[in-house]
């Protein structure tokens, strides 16, 4: 078994739930079948495969990066665990600045121009939660390279990141988990 193979498995046993009724999703669809990437990813054993597993898939496409990061709190663990495969620099990215201390948006490492940001999310419905991360990351002068995702819910992530010239990257999608896609609202 692939190692994307073995992380869509972990994805359907661990993360996967139908639930009795629908739940507002981020994006603000409805949908029973809850994905929770973090609850898949919770045990370090399954969080390495899933972050080997985007890995790989961006050594495939032909993607470089020398840093890691995306929106806080569903990219934090894929990001510490891709960060420490490839041995780089990782970031976060706060809904909002802080409001205090230094009142960063971007926390870990300090980005600028020459830097090539893989950005990831554990799950993505439409895109549009990560491309407020994409905005904040090209604000510093950074270039964001390509987006990752364990989970695609939809069908219009795709394209959203493609239109700005990266590289789209899925370990799962709705039809590898055998779910319904989630329409954008």
């Amino acid at each position: 078994m692939s190692i994307r193979e073995q992380a869509i498995a972990i994805v359907k046993e661990k993360g996967l739930r139908r639930l009795p009724e629908p739940v507002r999703l981020a994006s603000g669809a409805m949908s029973a079948d809850f994905v929770d990437g973090k609850l898949a990813t919770a045990h370090f054993d399954d969080l390495e495969i899933a972050s080997r597993a985007i890995v790989d898939l961006a050594r495939l496409a032909g993607v470089e990066f020398d840093c890691v990061g995306g929106p806080t709190l569903g990219a934090d663990a894929l990001t510490i665990g891709i960060a420490g495969v490839v041995r780089c620099r990782w970031f976060f990215v706060r809904k909002e600045p802080k409001g205090r201390g230094t009142n960063q948006l971007i926390e870990g490492a300090r980005l600028g121009s020459g830097d090539r940001c893989l950005i990831v999310e554990d799950a993505i419905t439409t895109g549009g939660s990560l491309l407020k991360a994409v905005d904040a990351v090209e604000a510093t002068g950074a270039r964001c390279v390509a987006v990752a995702t364990l989970i695609d819910r939809g069908d219009t992530a795709r394209a959203l990141v493609e239109a700005r010239g990266m590289t789209y990257l899925p370990v799962a999608t709705y039809a590898d988990l055998g779910i319904d896609p989630v329409l954008p609202v």
